[in-house]
């Protein structure tokens, strides 16, 4: 779970520099959100499925 947190944090600081957003915005951005704003969206790269999501979830349910 560290490495989520780091992330985010990391990610919350960056769009409230180079975007001005506010928390609440960062937090109800989706990823695709966060990185079409930010000019990095690659749309060769799909982002994960629902259900690469749920296996994630699944696979790291209580950071195991």
């Amino acid at each position: 779970m560290a490495d989520f947190s780091v992330g985010a944090r990391r990610l919350a600081g960056l769009s409230a520099r180079a975007l001005g957003w506010p928390p609440d915005i960062f937090w109800n951005a989706t990823p695709e959100d966060l990185a079409l704003s930010l000019g990095t969206h690659d749309p060769a790269v799909a982002p994960p499925s629902r259900a690469e999501i749920a296996a994630m979830m699944e696979r790291d349910r209580n950071g195991r």
